[in-house]
């Protein structure tokens, strides 16, 4: 099931992850076909962060996040910052990362990670680009490395996944907050996660697949990708109570603005391939 909405945008998807990418050609039609117009790739690695650029200098509507995953920093090599560094200045780079903290894997030194953050959070700054913001199991800590900052932060909690409370602390700091799949799911223990999506101010809000991951219903379990993003649109637009054209139209704008893509600059359509 595809829902047909025109204008949305996937703005977290790992198009270039193994089971993607040998099939992009056929991800990307599909997504045109559902009516995503745009997608932002993102990188984890710097080896993964070279390809996210080519991807989206190969394809139209494609762009391109770069940087080091917080579970990755630690087999990063001394090497592997400067070569993000370069990266981030590519014409087709709208945001750095993904980056953050996160305390549910152990692979990274969590002082390794929070270097790593604020390297981020430097380099998103210097070059007025929004950063990309993991976080799991460590709302307190990344809020207290953000607050340090003493200023307002251009970027994007992804994939949020707390509540109310901590969804106004985020946007207290400037963020805006990204909704996955995880808002379709019919466990209960996610009706705070509804209640946040409801409640975060039109203007702050916006979707992603964070494909080929947290596929949302009905197609859970199953390998997701950006045409599905309109499944969690159609979600947070009836928990809002508003169209789903409504809720397009604004988190469209939101991302445009947000990540500076031009209007024009889409993913084509099969009959233009």
């Amino acid at each position: 099931m595809i829902i047909d909405c025109p204008h949305l945008i996937d703005t977290h998807a790992h198009l270039v992850e193994r089971r993607l990418l040998p099939q992009i050609g056929d991800v990307l039609a599909r997504a045109r076909e559902a009516g995503i117009v745009q997608v932002v790739a993102i990188a984890t690695t710097a080896e993964d962060s070279p390809l996210v650029v080519e991807l989206a200098s190969s394809h139209p509507g494609v762009f391109a996040a770069v940087g080091i995953h917080p579970n990755d920093a630690g087999e990063a090599n001394p090497t592997d910052w400067d070569a993000v560094v370069r990266l981030a200045e590519h014409s087709r780079v709208v945001a750095i990362g993904e980056t953050g903290l996160d305390r549910h894997w152990d692979r990274t030194p969590f002082l390794v990670q929070q270097d790593y953050f604020g390297r981020h959070l430097d380099l998103a700054y210097r070059l007025d680009r929004p950063v990309v913001i993991h976080c799991r199991e460590c709302e307190t800590d990344i809020l207290a490395q953000l607050a340090a900052l003493r200023r307002p932060v251009k970027g994007i909690l992804h994939s949020f996944t707390g509540d109310w409370d901590q969804a106004r602390s985020f946007l207290d700091l400037g963020l805006h907050l990204s909704f996955a799949g995880m808002v379709t799911f019919a466990n209960k223990a996610l009706d705070p996660l509804r209640d946040a999506a409801a409640k975060v101010p039109l203007d702050r809000l916006l979707v992603e697949t964070d494909s080929p991951y947290l596929t949302p219903h009905p197609f859970r379990g199953k390998l997701n990708e950006p045409a599905r993003v309109s499944l969690t649109a159609a979600r947070i637009a009836e928990l809002r109570g508003i169209s789903l054209a409504e809720f397009a139209l604004a988190t469209t704008s939101n991302a445009r603005r947000l990540f500076a893509l031009l209007e024009h600059d889409i993913l084509l359509s099969s009959e233009a391939t």
